[in-house]
Parts: structure tokens; sequence; C-alpha cells
């Protein structure tokens, strides 16, 4: 796979068009970014990405791929939202009035209306969407990344492994599947 933004343009064939169900940074399932990793591993509540693009740019003007990767670096890792879910955010946003797109460098930048100024300020004692993520999260983004690891490893198997090698691989992940019951068994 290529870099998808180097230039902080998103890829324009669509996530599931050019990467598959597995996403253009691995496998996300319902989990989390990685699949797994228990409530609040990776999502956030409804609306908290409207709230967190929102309170991003009262500080400053973004665009998307930048939103994206403050979110991620603010929750400590535990809240990667997808480009599938800050464009249309933003899109909406713009619909609403609360900010609006400037061309600049090849980019759309982000900012806010004075009504997006207003409605950040209405949420102004409210939590930042990040660090509820980032505490909800804590403690489990070694696991998260190793799930993570272990799904595209299983994908790869699934997609370009021989009959031998998907046979060997179901041998271990059955195996695997005891084990981790095992663990929850223990006292």
């Amino acid at each position: 796979m290529h870099s998808h933004f180097d230039d902080g343009a998103p890829c324009n064939r669509g996530v599931r068009a050019h990467h598959g169900g597995f996403g253009r940074h691995g496998f996300r399932g319902p989990f989390g970014p990685h699949g797994f990793g228990g409530p609040g591993g990776g999502r956030a509540r409804r609306g908290d990405i409207r709230t967190a693009v929102l309170r991003l740019l009262a500080e400053q003007p973004m665009h998307g791929y930048q939103i994206i990767q403050e979110l991620s670096t603010r929750s400590g890792g535990a809240w990667s939202p997808s480009a599938g879910s800050v464009y249309p955010t933003l899109q909406l946003l713009a619909d609403e009035g609360l900010i609006v797109a400037e061309e600049t460098g090849g980019k759309k930048v982000f900012s806010l209306t004075e009504a997006g100024t207003a409605a950040v300020a209405a949420m102004a004692e409210q939590p930042a969407p990040w660090e509820d993520a980032a505490q909800s999260g804590s403690g489990t983004s070694g696991y998260r990344e190793a799930a993570g690891k272990l799904m595209q490893a299983v994908w790869q198997i699934g997609t370009t492994g021989s009959a031998e090698q998907t046979a060997a691989a179901i041998e271990v992940l059955t195996d695997a599947r005891k084990k981790l019951y095992a663990i929850l068994a223990e006292d």
C-alpha cells in the first residue's frame, strides 16, 4: 500500500473500495481502531466527534487530517477517528454555518464562524472528548495494539495464504481462543 496522506489529502478511492474491509490502517472492527479494546477502546460516544472538531478549530484552523492526528495525539492514541467520521462531520458543521472552509496550499482548511465560536463557548464547561477517550482507553493500548497486529496477520493469511498455511493458522487460532478463555476462567 502507498501512503495516503503524504500531502495531507485523503485517498480519493475510498477506504473500503481501495483498502478492503480493513481500512488504510489495518483492521477496524466494532471494538476500536484495531478491532479490540473493550468499551471505550478507540471509540467515542455519538456526538463527540462534532464537539471535538469544534473545540480543536477554536484553537486554530486545521485541515481534516490534522484534526484526525490531533485527536489521536491528545487521547494518547486511545481515540483515532476515521476520515469517514471526520469529513462528514466537517461537511455537516459547514452546512450548519458553524465552520467555513478555505482552500490553502491545495488543502481545505477549516475555521470557526462567529456562530461556531458561540457554540464552543456554550460547551466550555464540558470535558474535552479526547480527555474522556484517553481515560477510558488507559491501560488497554498494549492489548489493542497486540490484537490489531494479530488481526493483520490473520487477514493476510486469509487472503494470501495457501491451503496448508490456512489450515495451520486455524489450529493456532483455535488454540489461542481456548487459552484466552482459560485466562478469563482464572480466579
